[in-house]
């Protein structure tokens, strides 16, 4: 399974932001949209990521408030990324070793989506599901024994 096919279960919702909003902004977004990160975008282009670990550092960097910071003075300027091809164990890969909640999907320089660690299990539980669901499919289906034993060989 490839990122393509998880966007394409996920539906094309992408919330962005610019580097000159401010850090009470966003986290307002985050908050009414109960999500996890914001894409941050300047001239069309992804040049970070905001997500819910990165308002909570800037919080604490300031006792507590986010005071008058910027989107860009909190945003992880260099994220992972991924492409629509990229496959699914890839993905976890990537996730897991750089412990990455958020995945920009990029092709062709453009913004096409953001997979989430949620999205990567739900779509592994999704699919173990069915295998298991072909599985007990086919026990039940399995031929009768039609009575006629197998020779004993020594």
């Amino acid at each position: 399974m490839k990122v393509r096919d998880i966007l394409a279960l996920k539906g094309n919702v992408l919330y962005t932001i610019t580097p000159e909003d401010s850090l009470v902004h966003a986290a307002e977004v985050m908050s009414e949209k109960d999500i996890g990160s914001l894409v941050v975008m300047s001239h069309e282009r992804v040049v970070g990521i905001l997500t819910f670990r990165e308002v909570i550092q800037a919080a604490v960097r300031n006792g507590g408030s986010f005071g008058n910071t910027s989107v860009y003075r909190a945003m992880n300027p260099g994220p992972l990324i991924c492409t629509l091809e990229t496959e699914l164990d890839e993905v976890r890969r990537m996730m897991v070793d750089h412990h990455a909640r958020y995945l920009p999907v990029i092709e062709k320089q453009l913004l096409q989506g953001v997979i989430s660690f949620y999205d990567v299990a739900k779509t592994v539980v999704d699919r173990q599901d069915f295998e298991n669901r072909m599985l007990k499919a086919y026990i039940r289906d399995w031929p009768e024994d039609d009575g006629k034993a197998e020779p004993n060989l020594p």
